[in-house]
């Protein structure tokens, strides 16, 4: 297996290698930042295994185009947060988007006091420096998993994908999503981040489905740029 890199150099492999096996080969300080990969341009998981020629760029914390693993991965703390100060609500769904992230809840509205509190549960979590690790299973088990944790909403989500599928999951701590990735090595690189507002939203946009709670965030890299963005959205309003 031939991985071209960025500067052109070639590196062959005898045997398949994940993203972050590559980035730690070429140096361990590489492989401490490294948050994905660009596999032939596209965003990939550092988990991910190559098995055939590619060319790989790795991304690194630092890099803009690393930003929505980074606010993914702050949807799945903020999922996690909920989940320790309100344990009646249900998951939804917490995208990456634009300019932060999402992630919707069947729980009673939320106030700005809420917020804040999920905040600081939030940052205990991130200091918690939680490793986040994938796992896949089959269709039907992936199902009885869902249902165990009494998450209709996820359940459903399966339930739509074919019956030979593999579903793929990301665990933190004590929390656990169904998800496809991709995500930070562990909670502690998630450096800047800021719960917005929150609003009414239809489950899957239907009007005809079930309201939940939308809270919206965003995370940077760095706290100048989370500082410049809140910044943008004082001056709107």
């Amino acid at each position: 297996m031939k991985i071209t890199l960025k500067d052109g150099s070639v590196k062959e492999y005898s045997q398949s290698m994940s993203i972050l096996e590559i980035a730690a080969d070429l140096s361990q300080g590489l492989a401490r930042a490294t948050v994905g990969g660009l596999v032939d341009g596209e965003v990939h998981d550092l988990r991910d295994v190559l098995d055939q020629d590619c060319s790989l760029e790795i991304l690194t914390e630092k890099d803009e185009r690393a930003l929505p693993i980074i606010r993914h991965s702050a949807s799945h703390v903020l999922a996690q947060a909920m989940k320790r100060l309100f344990p009646q609500v249900k998951l939804a769904i917490g995208p990456s988007i634009a300019e932060g992230f999402y992630y919707d809840f069947e729980a009673d509205p939320l106030s700005r006091e809420d917020l804040d509190k999920l905040e600081g549960e939030m940052k205990k979590i991130i200091k918690e420096n939680e490793k986040i690790e994938k796992f896949e299973l089959p269709r039907e088990e992936a199902i009885r998993f869902m249902e165990d944790r009494e998450e209709p909403y996820k359940v459903e989500l399966i339930q739509d994908l074919p019956k030979e599928a593999v579903i793929s999951f990301y665990r933190q701590g004590d929390f656990t999503d169904l998800c496809a990735g991709p995500h930070l090595q562990s909670t502690k690189g998630i450096k800047a981040f800021k719960l917005i507002s929150s609003s009414m939203a239809y489950w899957r946009g239907d009007s005809n489905k079930a309201r939940l709670q939308r809270i919206y965030g965003t995370a940077y890299n760095n706290k100048e740029d989370l500082e410049a963005h809140m910044a943008r959205l004082a001056d709107i309003k």
